[in-house]
């Protein structure tokens, strides 16, 4: 097992840990003491190291600022009733961040650097780790070319990084939800699929406008008919229709595999309902209900876990919904909650042991 003597370790000499306001924890503000860099140049990675976070320096040509080649991953660490921290499913952020690198010609991070050094930063900073219900210590590893170069091609020299920030519930109240028919996040054989940092550029001006109509995210379509229901602002979606769950399928690579996603779809499968993944068009939505057969929307992802929803709008059609009637997506999060803070048997395996 790799151990913090195996990576070069700088210790902060103060900790920030006092400053954190736990009352009032906007998600992304504050960040722990240490943070894990590595360099990738010469055709391989250079020995990953562990030192205060602090600011890093990049040359006015960075390549990264020019022509986005920069791609991250969100994950989560959770204290448990034995207090102790673990990490939920680790090894498909390190597996989706490979595909996302591979897909914008970067190179391959090894399991060692990425997983090794996760566990260790954050044991290194364990203490961050809220002890709050709901609350965790979010994860985001991050990698970005640093030619120093202005020309389009793939870079020579990357910077991997991991960087720490405790947080609270995402989204505090269920959301209301407009679907997006002008703008597009992903069409077939771009990189809906990749955790990539334009997806989420070109995601701000629709969302914008959707705020700007008193909504909190869009429901993105698919870039050709504007029909077919995609992914809901940073989150897959679900809709339970009559006894059944239905998600839009990965098939055409317009949506992020999510790692919540797949847990979502595992623990209604184990309560026993049946989950259908594929096409469906906002028409379907709409006729289900009207017939009163839409039941619940809720959105998955590592920031925002489950986030009901309780509006959605497609043109002039409003669907409202009373969330405090629904059982399946409160009992999915309940579910969630009590594996990762230890009070439900980990039956599937999902947290690992710092």
């Amino acid at each position: 097992m790799t151990t913090l003597d195996d990576f070069k370790v700088t210790k902060i000499k103060q900790s920030k840990l006092s400053s954190v306001d736990y009352d009032n924890l906007t998600f992304g503000k504050y960040f722990t003491d240490h943070m894990l860099v590595a360099d990738y140049a010469n055709g391989e990675w250079g020995s990953a190291s562990i030192m205060p976070y602090q600011p890093i320096t990049v040359d006015p040509s960075c390549a990264a600022l020019h022509y986005g080649q920069a791609i991250f991953e969100g994950v989560k660490a959770y204290r448990n009733q034995k207090n102790e921290v673990c990490i939920f499913r680790p090894y498909e952020n390190f597996k989706r961040f490979n595909v996302s690198a591979s897909r914008m010609e970067m190179p391959i991070v090894s399991e060692e650097i990425f997983m090794e050094g996760m566990k260790q930063l954050v044991k290194l900073d364990e203490k961050w780790v809220p002890e709050r219900h709901d609350f965790s210590l979010y994860i985001r590893p991050f990698m970005f070319s640093m030619d120093e170069m202005i020309g389009v091609k793939p870079g020579s020299n990357y910077k991997f990084m991991i960087i720490l920030s405790p947080t609270g519930p995402y989204y505090s109240a269920p959301m209301r939800i407009y679907a997006e028919e002008k703008y597009v996040r992903a069409a077939e054989g771009g990189v809906g699929f990749a955790k990539v940092a334009g997806n989420y550029g070109s995601s701000l001006l629709a969302t914008s406008e959707a705020k700007a109509k008193g909504y909190d995210q869009v429901l993105w379509m698919d870039a050709t008919e504007h029909k077919y229901v995609q992914e809901c602002g940073t989150m897959n979606i679900f809709f339970i229709i009559g006894d059944k769950a239905i998600t839009p399928d990965l098939d055409h690579g317009t949506i992020l595999a999510g790692v919540t996603r797949d847990s979502v779809i595992k623990l209604i499968k184990d309560m026993g309902m049946d989950v259908e993944e594929r096409p469906l068009s906002i028409d379907e939505i709409i006729e289900a209900f009207k017939k009163g057969m839409l039941h619940e929307i809720f959105g998955t992802g590592t920031a925002a876990t489950i986030s009901m929803i309780r509006e959605l709008r497609y043109r002039d059609i409003v669907m409202n919904f009373d969330t405090d009637t629904w059982k399946i997506a409160p009992k999915i999060k309940s579910r969630l909650d009590d594996i990762k803070e230890g009070v439900e048997d980990d039956k599937f395996g999902w947290m690992v042991k710092i």
